[in-house]
Protein backbone atom coordinates (compact mmCIF):
# COMPACT_ATOMS: atom_id res chain seq x y z
CA UNK A 1 0.00 0.00 0.00
CA UNK A 2 1.71 3.16 -1.43
CA UNK A 3 0.69 6.14 1.12
CA UNK A 4 2.33 8.61 -1.18
CA UNK A 5 0.36 12.37 -1.54
CA UNK A 6 0.87 12.62 -5.38
CA UNK A 7 1.10 15.86 -6.72
CA UNK A 8 -2.33 14.81 -8.61
CA UNK A 9 -3.63 14.21 -5.23
CA UNK A 10 -2.54 16.95 -3.38
CA UNK A 11 -3.87 19.69 -6.35
CA UNK A 12 -7.33 18.27 -6.04
CA UNK A 13 -6.74 18.29 -2.68
CA UNK A 14 -6.40 21.84 -2.56
CA UNK A 15 -9.06 22.44 -4.95
CA UNK A 16 -11.57 20.83 -2.33
CA UNK A 17 -10.25 22.56 0.65
CA UNK A 18 -11.01 26.07 -1.38
CA UNK A 19 -14.35 25.19 -2.01
CA UNK A 20 -15.18 23.75 1.06
CA UNK A 21 -14.06 27.12 2.86
CA UNK A 22 -15.96 28.91 0.52
CA UNK A 23 -18.62 27.20 -0.23
CA UNK A 24 -19.91 24.70 2.24
CA UNK A 25 -19.71 26.38 5.76
CA UNK A 26 -21.94 30.06 5.42
CA UNK A 27 -24.96 29.68 7.67
CA UNK A 28 -24.10 26.50 8.98
CA UNK A 29 -24.99 28.24 12.97
CA UNK A 30 -28.13 28.89 11.91
CA UNK A 31 -29.33 25.76 9.69
CA UNK A 32 -28.46 23.91 12.60
CA UNK A 33 -30.30 25.82 15.30
CA UNK A 34 -33.27 25.79 12.49
CA UNK A 35 -32.60 21.52 12.53
CA UNK A 36 -34.12 22.03 9.28
CA UNK A 37 -32.74 23.66 5.51
CA UNK A 38 -35.18 24.45 3.01
CA UNK A 39 -35.55 22.94 0.00
CA UNK A 40 -34.49 25.75 -1.80
CA UNK A 41 -31.46 26.36 0.31
CA UNK A 42 -30.23 22.54 -0.01
CA UNK A 43 -30.50 21.95 -3.84
CA UNK A 44 -28.12 25.39 -4.09
CA UNK A 45 -25.71 23.60 -1.53
CA UNK A 46 -26.15 20.28 -3.13
CA UNK A 47 -25.80 21.82 -6.91
CA UNK A 48 -22.58 23.59 -5.89
CA UNK A 49 -21.11 20.34 -4.72
CA UNK A 50 -22.07 18.78 -7.65
CA UNK A 51 -20.88 21.41 -9.93
CA UNK A 52 -17.17 20.73 -8.15
CA UNK A 53 -17.14 17.25 -8.80
CA UNK A 54 -17.47 15.23 -5.54
CA UNK A 55 -20.30 13.46 -6.53
CA UNK A 56 -18.05 11.96 -9.08
CA UNK A 57 -15.38 11.14 -6.55
CA UNK A 58 -13.96 7.48 -7.52
CA UNK A 59 -16.33 6.72 -10.10
CA UNK A 60 -15.01 5.67 -13.79
CA UNK A 61 -15.28 7.99 -16.45
CA UNK A 62 -17.44 5.17 -18.15
CA UNK A 63 -20.35 5.99 -15.50
CA UNK A 64 -19.59 9.78 -15.95
CA UNK A 65 -16.77 9.68 -13.08
CA UNK A 66 -14.08 11.62 -12.67
CA UNK A 67 -11.68 8.82 -12.66
CA UNK A 68 -9.83 9.22 -9.66
CA UNK A 69 -8.99 6.13 -7.86
CA UNK A 70 -10.16 5.54 -4.16
CA UNK A 71 -6.88 6.48 -2.92
CA UNK A 72 -7.51 9.70 -4.14
CA UNK A 73 -10.86 10.47 -3.65
CA UNK A 74 -9.94 9.38 0.21
CA UNK A 75 -7.62 12.24 0.40
CA UNK A 76 -9.90 14.83 -1.95
CA UNK A 77 -12.55 13.72 1.00
CA UNK A 78 -9.83 14.12 3.85
CA UNK A 79 -9.56 18.00 2.58
CA UNK A 80 -13.66 18.68 2.45
CA UNK A 81 -13.97 17.53 6.15
CA UNK A 82 -11.00 19.26 7.75
CA UNK A 83 -12.55 22.24 5.89
CA UNK A 84 -15.73 22.15 5.88
CA UNK A 85 -17.54 22.75 9.34
CA UNK A 86 -20.75 20.95 8.59
CA UNK A 87 -20.51 17.30 9.37
CA UNK A 88 -24.29 16.95 8.83
CA UNK A 89 -22.93 17.63 4.72
CA UNK A 90 -20.35 15.73 5.10
CA UNK A 91 -22.49 12.29 5.65
CA UNK A 92 -24.82 13.17 3.17
CA UNK A 93 -21.80 13.19 0.83
CA UNK A 94 -20.64 10.09 1.32
CA UNK A 95 -23.81 8.17 1.82
CA UNK A 96 -24.90 8.83 -1.73
CA UNK A 97 -21.21 8.13 -2.93
CA UNK A 98 -21.33 4.99 -1.23
CA UNK A 99 -24.91 3.80 -0.75
CA UNK A 100 -26.61 5.59 -3.93
CA UNK A 101 -24.54 5.93 -6.53
CA UNK A 102 -22.12 2.73 -6.17
CA UNK A 103 -25.04 0.53 -5.71
CA UNK A 104 -26.35 1.98 -9.23
CA UNK A 105 -22.99 1.53 -10.71
CA UNK A 106 -22.18 -1.88 -10.12
CA UNK A 107 -25.87 -3.77 -10.11
CA UNK A 108 -27.79 -1.52 -12.44
CA UNK A 109 -29.12 -2.31 -16.28
CA UNK A 110 -27.43 0.34 -18.65
CA UNK A 111 -30.98 2.06 -19.31
CA UNK A 112 -30.82 2.45 -15.09
CA UNK A 113 -27.84 4.05 -15.26
CA UNK A 114 -28.51 6.59 -18.42
CA UNK A 115 -31.70 6.90 -16.78
CA UNK A 116 -30.02 7.89 -12.96
CA UNK A 117 -26.19 8.39 -12.76
CA UNK A 118 -26.19 11.58 -15.47
CA UNK A 119 -29.20 13.69 -12.90
CA UNK A 120 -27.88 12.07 -10.17
CA UNK A 121 -23.93 13.60 -10.63
CA UNK A 122 -25.05 16.62 -11.84
CA UNK A 123 -26.91 17.54 -8.57
CA UNK A 124 -30.44 18.14 -10.19
CA UNK A 125 -31.97 14.72 -8.71
CA UNK A 126 -30.89 13.83 -4.75
CA UNK A 127 -30.83 9.90 -4.21
CA UNK A 128 -31.68 8.57 -1.03
CA UNK A 129 -30.83 4.66 0.40
CA UNK A 130 -34.09 3.70 1.65
CA UNK A 131 -33.56 0.44 4.03
CA UNK A 132 -34.51 1.42 7.66
CA UNK A 133 -37.60 1.15 9.38
CA UNK A 134 -39.26 1.57 12.78
CA UNK A 135 -39.70 -2.09 13.73
CA UNK A 136 -36.05 -3.29 11.57
CA UNK A 137 -33.37 -0.68 12.09
CA UNK A 138 -30.15 -3.42 13.13
CA UNK A 139 -31.80 -6.21 12.04
CA UNK A 140 -32.04 -4.54 8.35
CA UNK A 141 -33.92 -7.16 6.40
CA UNK A 142 -36.18 -7.81 8.89
CA UNK A 143 -38.61 -5.86 7.02
CA UNK A 144 -42.37 -5.00 6.02
CA UNK A 145 -42.15 -3.26 3.24
CA UNK A 146 -43.81 -5.35 0.74
CA UNK A 147 -43.12 -5.40 -3.06
CA UNK A 148 -46.02 -7.74 -4.67
CA UNK A 149 -46.01 -9.13 -7.78
CA UNK A 150 -48.71 -8.03 -10.28
CA UNK A 151 -48.22 -8.80 -13.98
CA UNK A 152 -45.51 -7.39 -15.16
CA UNK A 153 -45.34 -4.38 -12.39
CA UNK A 154 -44.72 -4.53 -8.62
CA UNK A 155 -47.06 -3.04 -6.00
CA UNK A 156 -45.06 -1.36 -3.64
CA UNK A 157 -46.71 -0.93 -0.20
CA UNK A 158 -44.83 -0.36 3.14
CA UNK A 159 -43.47 2.67 5.26
CA UNK A 160 -38.88 3.69 5.61
CA UNK A 161 -37.89 5.78 8.75
CA UNK A 162 -35.07 8.06 9.23
CA UNK A 163 -34.09 8.28 6.03
CA UNK A 164 -31.63 11.11 5.45
CA UNK A 165 -32.47 12.83 2.46
CA UNK A 166 -36.09 11.57 2.48
CA UNK A 167 -37.51 15.31 2.87
CA UNK A 168 -36.08 16.31 -0.33
CA UNK A 169 -35.08 13.22 -2.93
CA UNK A 170 -36.12 12.54 -6.08
CA UNK A 171 -35.05 8.99 -6.05
CA UNK A 172 -35.32 6.16 -3.12
CA UNK A 173 -33.69 2.73 -3.57
CA UNK A 174 -35.84 1.05 -1.74
CA UNK A 175 -35.47 -2.53 -0.22
CA UNK A 176 -38.58 -4.31 0.20
CA UNK A 177 -39.49 -7.94 0.50
CA UNK A 178 -41.08 -9.99 -2.58
CA UNK A 179 -41.15 -13.38 -1.42
CA UNK A 180 -41.82 -13.16 2.27
CA UNK A 181 -41.26 -16.98 3.19
CA UNK A 182 -37.66 -16.84 1.99
CA UNK A 183 -36.56 -14.35 4.85
CA UNK A 184 -33.23 -12.27 3.51
CA UNK A 185 -33.46 -14.52 0.10
CA UNK A 186 -36.96 -13.00 -0.50
CA UNK A 187 -35.88 -9.03 -0.29
CA UNK A 188 -35.54 -7.20 -3.58
CA UNK A 189 -34.21 -3.58 -4.29
CA UNK A 190 -36.04 -0.98 -6.55
CA UNK A 191 -35.25 2.44 -8.00
CA UNK A 192 -38.48 4.21 -6.67
CA UNK A 193 -38.67 7.80 -8.21
CA UNK A 194 -40.38 9.85 -5.33
CA UNK A 195 -42.51 11.85 -8.05
CA UNK A 196 -44.61 8.21 -8.56
CA UNK A 197 -48.44 8.31 -7.15
CA UNK A 198 -49.04 6.81 -4.04
CA UNK A 199 -45.47 8.19 -2.52
CA UNK A 200 -45.50 10.50 0.44
CA UNK A 201 -43.16 12.00 2.85
CA UNK A 202 -43.41 12.25 6.46
CA UNK A 203 -42.15 15.01 8.66
CA UNK A 204 -39.00 16.67 8.71
CA UNK A 205 -37.56 14.83 11.83
CA UNK A 206 -35.45 17.12 14.64
CA UNK A 207 -32.53 15.27 15.62
CA UNK A 208 -30.02 15.07 18.39
CA UNK A 209 -26.90 15.95 16.26
CA UNK A 210 -26.36 15.86 12.32
CA UNK A 211 -29.38 18.82 12.17
CA UNK A 212 -28.23 19.81 8.81
CA UNK A 213 -29.12 17.01 6.56
CA UNK A 214 -33.03 16.48 5.88
CA UNK A 215 -34.17 13.39 7.54
CA UNK A 216 -37.78 11.88 7.85
CA UNK A 217 -39.87 8.99 6.42
CA UNK A 218 -40.70 7.41 3.20
CA UNK A 219 -44.27 5.66 2.73
CA UNK A 220 -45.12 3.26 -0.20
CA UNK A 221 -49.25 3.40 -0.94
CA UNK A 222 -50.37 1.07 -4.00
CA UNK A 223 -46.86 2.54 -5.67
CA UNK A 224 -46.51 0.55 -8.93
CA UNK A 225 -43.58 -0.34 -10.42
CA UNK A 226 -42.55 -1.40 -13.79
CA UNK A 227 -40.02 -4.24 -13.43
CA UNK A 228 -37.43 -2.14 -15.05
CA UNK A 229 -37.85 -0.57 -11.92
CA UNK A 230 -36.02 -3.62 -9.72
CA UNK A 231 -32.34 -2.98 -9.20
CA UNK A 232 -30.57 -6.55 -9.97
CA UNK A 233 -32.46 -9.68 -10.14
CA UNK A 234 -35.61 -10.70 -7.90
CA UNK A 235 -34.78 -11.83 -4.18
CA UNK A 236 -31.08 -10.16 -4.13
CA UNK A 237 -32.06 -7.28 -2.34
CA UNK A 238 -29.90 -8.64 0.67
CA UNK A 239 -26.72 -9.09 -1.40
CA UNK A 240 -27.38 -5.69 -3.04
CA UNK A 241 -27.56 -4.27 0.68
CA UNK A 242 -24.44 -6.43 2.12
CA UNK A 243 -22.34 -5.17 -0.70
CA UNK A 244 -23.23 -1.56 -0.18
CA UNK A 245 -22.89 -1.91 3.58
CA UNK A 246 -19.10 -2.99 2.87
CA UNK A 247 -18.97 0.61 0.81
CA UNK A 248 -20.68 2.76 3.15
CA UNK A 249 -18.77 1.07 6.54
CA UNK A 250 -15.15 1.43 4.79
CA UNK A 251 -15.73 4.51 3.52
CA UNK A 252 -18.83 6.51 5.06
CA UNK A 253 -16.59 7.88 7.63
CA UNK A 254 -13.48 9.60 5.19
CA UNK A 255 -14.62 12.99 5.46
CA UNK A 256 -15.44 13.12 9.58
CA UNK A 257 -11.48 11.89 9.56
CA UNK A 258 -10.72 15.15 8.27
CA UNK A 259 -12.76 16.75 10.67
CA UNK A 260 -11.08 15.19 13.19
CA UNK A 261 -8.43 16.88 12.32
CA UNK A 262 -9.66 20.15 12.08
CA UNK A 263 -11.21 19.78 15.78
CA UNK A 264 -7.47 18.88 17.33
CA UNK A 265 -6.13 22.00 15.04
CA UNK A 266 -8.86 23.81 17.26
CA UNK A 267 -8.12 22.42 20.39
CA UNK A 268 -4.37 22.98 20.30
CA UNK A 269 -5.06 26.82 19.53
CA UNK A 270 -7.44 27.24 22.37
CA UNK A 271 -5.17 25.55 25.26
CA UNK A 272 -2.27 27.59 23.91
CA UNK A 273 -4.25 30.71 24.32
CA UNK A 274 -6.42 29.89 27.44
CA UNK A 275 -4.39 30.47 30.66
CA UNK A 276 -5.59 28.88 34.12
CA UNK A 277 -3.46 29.14 36.87
CA UNK A 278 -1.02 31.67 35.42
CA UNK A 279 -0.38 29.45 32.51
CA UNK A 280 -1.99 28.60 29.72
CA UNK A 281 -3.70 25.03 29.67
CA UNK A 282 -1.41 23.50 27.05
CA UNK A 283 1.22 22.87 30.02
CA UNK A 284 -1.07 21.42 32.17
CA UNK A 285 -0.57 17.34 32.28
CA UNK A 286 -4.25 16.46 31.95
CA UNK A 287 -4.80 18.85 29.25
CA UNK A 288 -1.81 18.15 27.23
CA UNK A 289 -2.39 14.04 27.75
CA UNK A 290 -5.70 14.53 26.47
CA UNK A 291 -4.95 16.38 23.08
CA UNK A 292 -1.92 13.60 22.83
CA UNK A 293 -4.68 11.21 22.71
CA UNK A 294 -6.79 13.25 19.98
CA UNK A 295 -3.44 13.26 18.09
CA UNK A 296 -2.91 9.35 18.21
CA UNK A 297 -7.07 9.15 17.10
CA UNK A 298 -6.41 11.31 14.61
CA UNK A 299 -3.25 9.37 13.02
CA UNK A 300 -4.74 6.18 13.84
CA UNK A 301 -8.28 6.93 12.07
CA UNK A 302 -6.12 8.46 8.83
CA UNK A 303 -4.08 5.21 8.46
CA UNK A 304 -7.09 2.97 9.01
CA UNK A 305 -8.91 5.11 6.42
CA UNK A 306 -6.38 5.17 3.76
CA UNK A 307 -5.97 1.03 4.29
CA UNK A 308 -9.79 0.69 4.22
CA UNK A 309 -9.46 2.79 0.63
CA UNK A 310 -6.79 0.46 -0.29
CA UNK A 311 -8.75 -2.65 0.88
CA UNK A 312 -11.84 -1.47 -1.40
CA UNK A 313 -9.66 -0.23 -4.60
CA UNK A 314 -7.66 -3.68 -4.89
CA UNK A 315 -10.83 -6.44 -4.07
CA UNK A 316 -9.17 -7.18 -1.12
CA UNK A 317 -11.46 -6.22 2.30
CA UNK A 318 -13.90 -8.28 3.63
CA UNK A 319 -17.28 -7.36 6.29
CA UNK A 320 -15.18 -8.07 8.83
CA UNK A 321 -12.43 -5.32 7.71
CA UNK A 322 -15.57 -3.06 7.26
CA UNK A 323 -16.73 -3.15 10.43
CA UNK A 324 -13.68 -2.51 12.03
CA UNK A 325 -13.17 0.37 9.70
CA UNK A 326 -16.33 1.90 10.76
CA UNK A 327 -16.00 0.64 14.72
CA UNK A 328 -13.16 2.31 15.28
CA UNK A 329 -13.48 5.90 13.06
CA UNK A 330 -16.93 6.59 14.45
CA UNK A 331 -15.96 5.37 18.40
CA UNK A 332 -12.61 7.76 17.83
CA UNK A 333 -14.68 10.63 16.33
CA UNK A 334 -17.14 10.45 19.48
CA UNK A 335 -14.30 10.21 22.54
CA UNK A 336 -12.52 12.95 20.31
CA UNK A 337 -15.39 15.16 19.92
CA UNK A 338 -15.95 14.67 23.70
CA UNK A 339 -12.55 15.29 23.84
CA UNK A 340 -12.70 18.50 22.41
CA UNK A 341 -15.58 19.92 24.94
CA UNK A 342 -13.96 19.51 27.91
CA UNK A 343 -10.78 21.01 26.60
CA UNK A 344 -12.77 24.05 25.85
CA UNK A 345 -15.00 24.08 29.28
CA UNK A 346 -17.78 26.32 29.23
CA UNK A 347 -16.90 27.83 25.87
CA UNK A 348 -17.49 24.33 24.39
CA UNK A 349 -20.58 23.68 25.85
CA UNK A 350 -22.19 26.39 24.46
CA UNK A 351 -25.12 25.48 21.96
CA UNK A 352 -23.49 27.11 19.15
CA UNK A 353 -19.90 26.52 19.62
CA UNK A 354 -18.42 24.24 17.30
CA UNK A 355 -17.50 21.64 19.43
CA UNK A 356 -21.05 21.18 21.22
CA UNK A 357 -22.10 20.76 17.09
CA UNK A 358 -19.36 18.20 16.26
CA UNK A 359 -20.53 15.95 19.84
CA UNK A 360 -23.73 16.11 19.13
CA UNK A 361 -23.21 15.28 15.41
CA UNK A 362 -20.87 12.46 16.13
CA UNK A 363 -23.16 10.72 18.66
CA UNK A 364 -24.68 9.74 14.96
CA UNK A 365 -21.96 7.94 13.87
CA UNK A 366 -22.00 5.41 16.52
CA UNK A 367 -25.69 4.31 14.75
CA UNK A 368 -25.74 5.02 11.71
CA UNK A 369 -24.05 2.62 9.22
CA UNK A 370 -24.94 -0.12 11.53
CA UNK A 371 -24.34 0.77 15.02
CA UNK A 372 -21.01 -0.12 17.09
CA UNK A 373 -22.74 -3.28 18.70
CA UNK A 374 -23.80 -4.49 15.09
CA UNK A 375 -20.00 -4.40 13.86
CA UNK A 376 -18.78 -6.11 17.06
CA UNK A 377 -21.00 -8.89 16.45
CA UNK A 378 -19.50 -9.04 12.48
CA UNK A 379 -15.50 -9.02 13.92
CA UNK A 380 -16.38 -11.50 15.91
CA UNK A 381 -18.27 -13.72 13.49
CA UNK A 382 -14.83 -13.66 11.25
CA UNK A 383 -12.71 -14.04 14.61
CA UNK A 384 -12.44 -18.15 14.15
CA UNK A 385 -11.40 -18.10 10.82
CA UNK A 386 -9.12 -14.95 11.55
CA UNK A 387 -6.82 -16.77 13.88
CA UNK A 388 -6.94 -19.99 12.42
CA UNK A 389 -4.93 -18.05 9.63
CA UNK A 390 -2.91 -16.32 11.57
Amino acid sequence: MDLTITDDMAQRGAAARHFAKDHLNAGLAERDRRGTLEAAEWRSLWSAAADHGLLRLGLDTAHGGDGTDLMTATHVLHEVGHWCRDTGVLLALNATLWTVLRPLVEFGTEAQQARYLPRLLAGDWIGADAVTELASGSDAMALQTEAVRDGDSYVLNGQKAFIGMAPCCDLALVFARTNPAAGAWGVSAFLVETSLPGVTRGPEIEKLGLRTIPTGFLGFTDVRLPDSARLGPEGAGASIFARSSEWERQMVLCAHVGAMKRQLEACVAFSQQRSVFGQPIARHQSVSNRLADMRVRYETCHLMQRRAAWQMQTGTGDAAAAAITKLHISEALLASSLDAVRTMGGQGFLWEAEAARDLRDAVGGVLYGGTSDIQRNIIAQFLPGWAAKS
